[in-house]
């Protein structure tokens, strides 16, 4: 962890002549971006992913007759049809795993008084008033809502707010325009794939709010993790429109963000 802090010591000194006591915070926004661009080219095979899996749907309908209620069987055809096409359907999960443990070191470093058996410095750095170690509960012990490091939460709020709602009507659309396909398939199938169907679509009707959750997360993680949270939030948000929007449902999400 002792390196980890150097980098961020490293990249705050490098811009401290423009971001001045700010400088550790805009380190931590600059090494999210790096991260999120390590990932990005899995992002974009996560894309390229979904995309042959939305294409793949008739031949699957049709292992499905094929096959009817020998369940082995389907998947066995489901499996070998993937590994004939080279879709993985765990594509999609690697770029969110592969950024936590940058999370995870964030919330660490930033939690901890000693580093190496010595101060913490780096918890003496701030965002404007508010402390990169601290957390809202203490901004609002320390001078309430509207006091100097509660309005830097609450900026914070407001980007989070503004993305989720971004990412809520695009997500909204999208299942609005596969929500057709799914029903025209239903037909023909056995009661426990109207259950499993029935249990996707309650997901489904989930799935929309799940980016106002981060709100929780910001409140609670120390700031400088917090910073990562929403940095990362804002690049996915702006990386999804980009790479799915030749998806169903997906331009009219990038056109309001544009």
């Amino acid at each position: 962890m002792s390196v980890f802090a150097h980098l961020v010591e490293h990249l705050a000194d490098l811009l401290q002549p423009l971001f001045h006591t700010s400088a550790a915070a805009a380190a931590i926004v600059l090494f999210t971006a790096l991260v999120r661009l390590l990932v990005h080219p899995l992002s974009r095979a996560s894309a390229r992913g979904q995309r042959a899996r939305a294409a793949l749907q008739p031949r699957i309908a049709e292992l499905k007759k094929e096959h009817g209620k020998d369940r082995e069987k389907f998947q066995k055809a489901l499996m070998e049809l993937h590994a004939e096409e080279k879709v993985s359907p765990l594509s999609g999960c690697l770029p969110s795993l592969l950024q936590m443990p940058a999370f995870f070191l964030l919330y660490h470093l930033f939690s901890s008084s000693t580093i190496g058996g010595e101060a913490n410095t780096l918890l003496g750095h701030k965002l404007f008033a508010a402390p990169l170690g601290g957390r809202w509960a203490d901004a609002l012990g320390d001078g309430g809502l509207f006091g100097p490091a509660g309005l830097v939460y609450l900026g914070l709020f407001a980007v989070v707010t503004a993305v989720a709602a971004f990412n809520y009507v695009r997500t909204k659309r999208m299942t609005a325009a596969a929500t057709p396909a799914g029903e025209a398939q239903s037909e023909g199938r056995s009661e426990s794939e109207q259950a499993a169907a029935t249990a996707l679509a309650s997901v489904g009707k989930i799935m929309p709010f799940m980016s106002f959750f981060t709100l929780f997360t910001v409140a609670v993680v120390p700031l400088a993790a917090a910073l990562y949270v929403v940095t990362s939030a804002t690049w996915s948000a702006v990386e999804r429109a980009v790479l799915y929007r030749d998806m169903p449902g997906a331009a009219p999400a990038v056109a309001a963000l544009a």
